[in-house]
């Protein structure tokens, strides 16, 4: 039998939910763009959640003036962490409420250098063949 759905699982998933509407609906910090939550991890003991996050044309740009936004994004996200952590407890009905912790996920760009990656490899197959049949 397959292994259940565990409830940290669950939780994790439902943070997920409620964080990626509030971010989206209540913050209203300038500073801030479009931000995609696209993971949640939570501990064992439901103490602590490590929100993954990804930042709407932030991801696009390359640099050190990617890091430096990166930064200050991040900068952002864990002081409004109280704020988030006080409503996720008005809408999620647990004893206690995970402190949120943000970190930065760049599987998008991880993914998009690996697209491109496989695409000059294609091409340069490509390339070989049209030698090899002449």
């Amino acid at each position: 039998m397959a292994k259940e759905y565990s409830r940290t699982q669950r939780v994790a998933d439902q943070i997920q939910k409620e964080l990626a509407q509030l971010i989206q609906l209540e913050m209203k910090d300038p500073r801030l763009g479009m931000v995609t939550v696209s993971a949640v991890e939570v501990s064992r003991d439901l103490a602590f959640a490590d929100v993954f996050v990804s930042f709407l044309g932030i991801d696009d740009q390359e640099g050190v003036s990617n890091q430096k936004s990166v930064d200050e994004n991040l900068e952002v996200m864990q002081s409004a962490a109280g704020f988030l952590r006080s409503e996720l407890a008005r809408s999620i009905k647990l004893r206690i409420i995970p402190q949120l912790r943000f970190h930065y996920d760049n599987s998008l760009r991880r993914g998009a250098y690996m697209s491109e990656l496989i695409a000059k490899a294609r091409s340069g197959d490509s390339d070989h063949q049209g030698e090899s049949e002449e």
